[in-house]
This record gives C-alpha cells, sequence and structure tokens, in this order.
C-alpha cells in the first residue's frame, strides 16, 4: 500500500500580501497603544535620565534632549532686543518690536494653539504697516495652524529670524521654513521630533495611521514647497515626540532651514 506524502498547501502571492499588510496593521496598533500608555505613564518605560535637558550644549552626535512643552531654555542667553519671557505663553503673542534695522518686526512667542493662525490673521489685519520681519520663540504646538501661519509668512514675502537665546521647537520649526531668507543665531535652539496629528489615538488601527500618514504628507507637501531639504524629517521621525532632536549649525544650512547663520 502506497501512503502519499501530504500536500503543502500554497499560499497564493495575493494571500502572502494580504497576510503582510494584516501583520503591519496590527504591529502599527500595537506601537499606537504603546504610545498611548506611554503618554498615561511616561515613567514605566522611559528613565528619567534617558536624554539631558534641552539647555545642555550641543555638539554632533549628542543632539537629542527631553522635551516639555511647557517648558523652554533660560540658559542660552538672549539679547537685547529680544524680550523673552520667563514663562512660555499658553497661546502664541504677537509682539511688535525692533530687531536690528527692522523697525517693523513681530515677535512670535509661546505655544501654538488651536486657532491661532486666525489669531494671527486678525492681528495683521489690525496693524496699521505689515511687518517684513517674523521672529520666533516657541516650543511648538499645533501642527494646522503652525502651516497655515507658515503659509500667511510665505505668501507675503517676510523673512524669519532666530535672535540670540531664542528656541523653536516642535511644529514651531515649520514657521521658521517659511521665511523667504532665514537667520538663525549659534546661540538659538531649532529642534525637531515625531508629531500626534490627532490627540485621540485610542482608535482602530487604520483609522489612526491614515491620520498619521496624511498628516506627515502634508508637512512633507508644505516642508518642499518651503524649499527644505526632507531629510531633516528623517530627524523629526525618529525622534519620539518626549524627545527633541536639536539641528546644529551644519544640519540647519544642508537641509535649507537657516540661509544665514549669525552670532
Amino acid at each position: 500500500m502506497t501512503v502519499e506524502a501530504p500536500t503543502k498547501r500554497v499560499v497564493p502571492r495575493s494571500g502572502r500580501v494580504l497576510q503582510a499588510m494584516l501583520a503591519l496593521q496590527i504591529g502599527l496598533a500595537g506601537l499606537i497603544a504603546f504610545g498611548d500608555f506611554q503618554r498615561l505613564a511616561p515613567g514605566l518605560w522611559s528613565g528619567a535620565d534617558r536624554a539631558p535637558p534641552a539647555e545642555v550644549p550641543v555638539r554632533p552626535g549628542d543632539q537629542t534632549r527631553r522635551f516639555t512643552p511647557r517648558d523652554l531654555p533660560q540658559e542660552q542667553p538672549a539679547g537685547p532686543e529680544f524680550p523673552r519671557s520667563d514663562a512660555v505663553p499658553a497661546r502664541l503673542g504677537f509682539t511688535a518690536t525692533k530687531i536690528g534695522e527692522v523697525e517693523n518686526a513681530v515677535l512670535l512667542e509661546g505655544s501654538i494653539a488651536p486657532g491661532d493662525a486666525v489669531r494671527f490673521a486678525d492681528y495683521l489685519a489690525s496693524r496699521a504697516e505689515a511687518p517684513a520681519l517674523i521672529a520666533l520663540h516657541s516650543p511648538g504646538g499645533s501642527v494646522g495652524d503652525a502651516l497655515a501661519i507658515g503659509r500667511t509668512i510665505r505668501e507675503a514675502g517676510w523673512d524669519t529670524i532666530m535672535q540670540p537665546g531664542a528656541a523653536c521647537f516642535s511644529a514651531c520649526p515649520y514657521i521658521l521654513a517659511a521665511g523667504v531668507e532665514r537667520q538663525v543665531s549659534r546661540s538659538a535652539l531649532v529642534g525637531v521630533h515625531q508629531h500626534y496629528f490627532g490627540e485621540n489615538t485610542l482608535l482602530p488601527a487604520f483609522v489612526a495611521v491614515e491620520s498619521i500618514q496624511r498628516g506627515q504628507g502634508e508637512v512633507l507637501d508644505y516642508l518642499s514647497a518651503m524649499g527644505i531639504d526632507l531629510r531633516m524629517m528623517a530627524k523629526a521621525m525618529i525622534t519620539p515626540p518626549d524627545n527633541i532632536y536639536i539641528l546644529v549649525e551644519a544640519e540647519l544650512t544642508d537641509f535649507a532651514m537657516a540661509t544665514e547663520v549669525t552670532d
């Protein structure tokens, strides 16, 4: 009696692709859930000394620092034309100021909250004269509002500046990128990291992933339109939201975030 060997089941190529896609969705769902738990209880997985505070000097290869949206480094010496606040305003403030020979500059300082793009437009409409220069000091915030503010700046043809002692983190660099000319002081800090595109990530994986991808796509399109080297986003995408990656001078110029680096 001849016993035939069991026939090996062959999975069609389309089936293997579907299996791979399902595995990817499950993996992304796990990452999303893990991110939510990190936000709720960050001390369970992240050590307190994982990265030093932002004010520690940065050098190439040692650029990742802890990030707290409520705080900005105060150790960097601020110039006399930069009236830096002791505490970070909860919403973006707009202050008319003089910077160098530019009489009609505006300082944007504080967290970027939802609706601040509309507030910025209202502020501009209330001015007798349009500004020529936009200074920045912000821990970031609403990505959508930062992009809208940036588009307003680029369409108007204004320049942006980071003064000595200023910091521009998270979504703030998107506003910096909008300047036709972008001047960054060597004692200013510009930092990037991953973003949350929506507060509630406890959603079906495909919904959350779609939202993240759509948000990242909008940011990439925006930076490309502003003439920024998209290699900068690689640094952002590998840096967790509770850390910040500080760009060194060579990166600021190589990525075209700064058209001029000054003292």
